[in-house]
Order: C-alpha cells, then structure tokens, then sequence
C-alpha cells in the first residue's frame, strides 16, 4: 500500500526528547503523523486496541516505563498484524551484547541517542528516509538492520 505518508509511534517518558522527535518529524521532507507515549503499557494498550492504526514505525526509548522495551518488541515481533513494524531503540549509553539482543529479539534499527539535537536530527531524518525507501518500493523489511 503506497500512501504519502508515514505513521510513527514514539515510545518515551522524557517530555523533551518527544518534543524533539514531533520538531524533527515536522521538518521532514516525508509527511508524518505522529503519536507519543510516555511508557510500554500504554503503547502496547493502544497497539492492541480495536481502532488502533497500525504505524510503520516506532521509535521505543530502551528504558522505557510501565512494559520494559524487551517486552513491547517481543509482544510486536510475535503478532502477525505488526510484522511489518519497524522497530527503532534508542539509548544514550548500551553495551554491545545488549545491542546485539536488542537486534536478536526483532528489532530494525539501533540508534544511539546523539547528544544533541542536531545529531538527533540526522539520525532520525536517515532512519527515516532509509524506511521510507523500503515502504515506497515494496522492499523486503525483514531483512531491514541498521545501526546508526
């Protein structure tokens, strides 16, 4: 299904971090419409929801309240209906064998969270782009790894 725009879910409890996310999902080239969530159970509560509209992306903050991140990706991952999901984590700091289980548990993209918007910004803006490439051509996003 083609359409000109991308739904995003982002999965934070850090009322700054969203407000960047909605700032840099406005500025984008691509049109986005976006929902925030300040913790896991109230993401897979609307995930799960009759009259919820399945995104093509969320954005979970590794840390997240209420359901761990852990928990929200296996709950998405196992669920035919959101198999085509791209899942993106984010962290400040992370080992690389939590990476690397982050990417064996299902998810797509592992980002380290800059340390400034900027740098937040153009991580995002190429993650995004990079799926929108994906969602617009019809590609294969199982086979979609990226770390950024």
């Amino acid at each position: 299904m083609n359409k000109e725009y991308l739904n995003i879910i982002t999965a934070d409890d850090d009322e700054g971090n969203i407000i960047f996310f909605k700032n840099i999902f406005k500025g984008l080239k691509i049109g986005v419409k976006s929902q925030c969530f300040s913790n896991g159970k109230d993401l897979m509560g609307y995930l799960n929801s009759c009259g919820a509209i399945i995104p093509e992306m969320v954005f979970i903050k590794y840390d997240i309240p209420g359901k761990k991140m852990m928990e929200c990706l296996e709950e998405i991952k196992t669920d035919p209906k959101f198999r085509d999901i791209v899942i993106t984590v984010y962290t400040d700091q992370i080992s690389e064998s939590e990476v690397e289980e982050i990417f064996v548990n299902g998810a797509n993209v592992f980002m380290k969270k800059p340390d400034t918007y900027e740098g937040l910004k153009k991580a995002v803006t190429e993650i995004i782009t990079i799926n929108w490439q994906y969602h617009t051509s019809g590609l294969n996003k199982d086979s979609f790894i990226m770390k950024v």
